[in-house]
């Protein structure tokens, strides 16, 4: 298993701060938060861009994210856009996956098969403005209450739909517990579809009130790691991993502490199943 750190951990930090991290700690790659990446490029080229990379021996493992693409009519060609943007970078980069995000429920009443329609139509459009890029678009389910997509037997059934051998989904332990998955529900999966793994826990209390602050270091809360674990390595998961956590307590840390401990959280939960790179 490809093991990263992810730029939301370190949040107050700029990439280049990210990236000495991350090898620092011994991580071979970096999930980047893609806001640091307009911030770096604002005065940097693509190619200053690869350099960072290659010059700390880190290779870019997915970048991260274009949120809510969905029931945005107004504003889908700005989606469009940005998806292009982002391809055109991870191109430059070596970077295979961009993360996309579903939506808010636009209506309390909307029938799902309306919901699987709507996001098969985006997806599938998507597609096609990465496809040229040789870029994957990984669908991440969000477990919060508002979200339109929570688990991932909802996801499964929406990336299954789309049928697009670029099209994949992120399977996030936190969002995991905090949406209601259920464990036969990752036994279900298509490993080849799972394009990234999301490290991270929860703080104990009502799933009704996760946050992406209430998230902790992998080990230290109540999201069932073991099992899920368990459960990708049963159905030979193998692909990249990175551990993404919001929590402002930790973006106070010196960022090469947080990336340290980070590893070694992720290492203690993920090595009884998992081979580490």
């Amino acid at each position: 298993m490809q093991l990263g750190f992810h730029g939301a951990t370190t949040m107050l930090a700029d990439l280049e701060t990210d990236v000495v991290a991350s090898a620092h700690a011994g991580f071979g790659a970096l999930e980047l938060w893609a806001a640091k990446v307009d911030r770096f490029l604002a005065d940097h080229s693509l190619a200053d861009l690869r350099m960072l990379f290659q010059g700390h021996g880190v290779v870019p493992l997915t970048l991260n994210s274009i949120e809510f693409i969905a029931f945005r009519e107004d504003e889908y060609a700005r989606i469009q856009a940005r998806c292009r943007e982002l391809c055109k970078i991870a191109q430059a980069i070596g970077c295979p996956t961009v993360v996309v995000v579903p939506s808010p429920t636009p209506d309390r009443d909307l029938p799902w098969a309306d919901a699987v329609a709507e996001y098969v139509r985006v997806l599938r459009d998507l597609s096609d403005i990465a496809g040229p890029y040789g870029v994957k678009l990984a669908f991440e389910f969000l477990g919060f209450g508002w979200c339109s997509v929570r688990t991932p037997r909802a996801a499964q059934q929406i990336v299954a739909a789309t049928d697009r051998a670029n099209v994949g989904m992120v399977l996030d332990a936190a969002h995991f517990y905090g949406g209601g998955g259920l464990l036969s529900e990752i036994a279900a999966l298509d490993p080849v579809r799972i394009f990234a793994f999301h490290l991270d826990d929860l703080e104990d209390g009502p799933k009704e009130a996760i946050t992406d602050a209430t998230r902790v270091l992998p080990g230290m809360g109540v999201a069932p790691l073991t099992e899920i674990c368990a459960r990708l390595r049963g159905i030979d998961y193998d692909g990249p991993c990175s551990i993404e956590l919001f929590r402002p307590e930790y973006w106070a840390w010196d960022p090469k502490v947080t990336a340290v401990r980070a590893r070694e959280a992720a290492v203690k939960v993920l090595s009884p199943y998992f081979s580490i790179v």
